[in-house]
């Protein structure tokens, strides 16, 4: 049975290494972007995406935003109302509508998946050095949304696993930045970081549903 792989954000570093991993593993990808039509802040455009889906098993949601305009902040003196929203909308709000229109579409009667790139540093109960106040703060109201919509969905889709996949430092324009001082054992390629988020998706059951997860398995606390 061909097996369907929904990727959005495909044209990123990330997204694009997922598709192409899913393609060498035998899998039927589309692949979703702002070139394709895609913009995650139109709600119109995700649910003209979901009506010319076939039955995905599988949706990454591969999006994100750190900096592009606004740096992570270091102090809150730095907090901008702008900032925080544009993160917000990016990081949470757009994964959410994505979940929204495409879980509805997936089977009900076999293993599927519904996976959303976060990030370690929204953790709550983990943050101890404080600053990146929009992207902390966006990233855990994406793990919250996570969290509720996968205890939802288990109502109708039992077998469907919704989780957050924390991919490390990746060498994408995303982390750039901030690839200084990270260890060279732990800066992953985009094809290394696909191919380590992909086995931990692989190891997942529905008992874990609505967790988040990284790039070697562990959990990460909420």
């Amino acid at each position: 049975m061909d097996r369907n792989v929904l990727i959005v954000g495909a044209s990123g570093g990330i997204g694009h290494a997922l598709a192409d991993a899913h393609e060498a593993a035998g899998w039927r990808v589309e692949r979703a972007s702002r070139a394709t039509g895609l913009d995650l802040l139109d709600e119109a455009s995700i649910a003209a995406l979901a009506e010319r889906i076939a039955t995905p098993d599988r949706v990454i949601v591969a999006t994100g935003v750190l900096h592009d305009g606004h740096q992570p902040e270091r102090s809150m003196k730095a907090l901008d109302p702008e900032h925080l929203i544009r993160d917000y909308r990016i990081n949470a709000i757009g994964p959410a509508l994505v979940a929204k229109h495409l879980i509805p579409r997936m089977a009900r009667d076999r293993p599927v998946v519904f996976a959303a790139l976060s990030a370690r540093v929204g953790s709550i109960s983990d943050n101890r050095l404080g600053g990146w106040h929009a992207y902390r703060a966006s990233k855990a109201a994406l793990n919250m949304l996570i969290r509720t919509v996968a205890i939802e969905a288990a109502r109708t889709h039992p077998q469907l696993i919704v989780c957050g996949l924390h991919p490390g430092t990746v060498v994408t324009d995303l982390s750039a930045p901030f690839q200084k001082g990270v260890p060279a054992e732990r800066l992953f390629s985009p094809e290394q970081a696909a191919e380590q988020l992909m086995t931990v998706i692989d190891g997942l059951t529905p008992a874990q549903s609505g967790g988040v997860f990284a790039w070697d398995g562990a959990a990460i606390p909420a």
